[in-house]
């Protein structure tokens, strides 16, 4: 069984945007779809087989302010409006539905990873989570803390996936998965250390959460253990990692159009090299 993981990464996941669209173009089918924050929202577009529609959330929906914006924040308590996203631009009867239909009856299943806030721990929703109109655990994925109040789905308080599961290759090894697509939004290399650096605010602005917190400090360090997991897979051949050489200029709240659309570019170019995996 052939797995894919996207760890999405806010507006860097216009990269991932770009990888998928190159799968269907391509003809890629997946076994199993393991979709993190932003990256739940791709893989969901691309069971949905709709070409082009991630392109749309990135390069244009985003810069409305109903999307993001302070007025938002202030207005709201969440910068990011996660209901105006995955409800009011996604359901059935608004301007850019999903195709949900083509999602439930995609052969391949469905993984949104979600960071419980009550003790930081993931929770893996699966397609049986979602029907139409109904899309809060990619609003549960999405949910940056610091930005975003927690999204609350039958009681339960969740955060974005990437704090508890930032890379999930042990979730879809212990799924069955032999082979491994993990689709990244910055390069390999990269080793991000900024949070450590502003560690007592973040315990003062997540002091309701502590657990949450917790993560946010270590998420660094389980990633970099994943990733390490990963590329030894690829030397075995058995995974394959599609990572950007370049951001472009773009980060997790960061918009330029013409950033974006190199990205997006980007990541279509590099995706070809997941068909010629895939027949190997």
């Amino acid at each position: 069984m052939t797995g894919v993981i996207d760890v999405g990464g806010g507006m860097r996941g216009m990269y991932g945007a770009g990888v998928l669209d190159r799968c269907l173009l391509d003809g890629v089918v997946f076994d199993y779809c393991c979709g993190v924050s932003a990256g739940s929202a791709n893989l969901i577009n691309y069971q949905a087989g709709q070409i082009g529609r991630t392109y749309r959330f990135y390069h244009e929906y985003a810069f409305r302010k109903q999307y993001m914006s302070m007025g938002n924040l202030l207005k709201k308590g969440n910068y990011i409006d996660l209901d105006y996203i995955y409800s009011d631009l996604s359901d059935s009867v608004s301007i850019d539905p999903l195709a949900i239909s083509r999602v439930l009856a995609f052969p391949g299943q469905l993984c949104v990873v979600a960071t419980r806030a009550s003790d930081g721990t993931p929770h893996y929703f699966t397609k049986k989570d979602v029907s139409k109109d109904q899309y809060d655990i990619l609003k549960a994925s999405c949910c940056i803390p610091l930005v975003c109040k927690p999204y609350v789905i039958d009681g339960v308080e969740y955060f974005d996936g990437g704090l508890s599961d930032p890379l999930p290759v042990d979730h879809l090894l212990s799924e069955g998965c032999d082979r491994i697509v993990v689709i990244l939004t910055r390069p390999i290399s990269f080793q991000d250390h900024r949070m450590e650096r502003a560690k007592k605010i973040i315990n003062r602005l997540l002091s309701a959460y502590p657990e949450v917190a917790e993560e946010v400090f270590s998420r660094h360090r389980r990633y970099a253990e994943s990733l390490e997991k990963v590329i030894e897979l690829q030397e075995a051949g058995r995974a394959l990692i599609v990572a950007p050489d370049t951001c472009c200029g773009v980060d997790t709240l960061k918009r330029s159009a013409a950033n974006l659309d190199r990205l997006y570019r980007l990541g279509t170019r590099d995706g070809k090299a997941i068909r010629r995996f895939m027949s190997e």
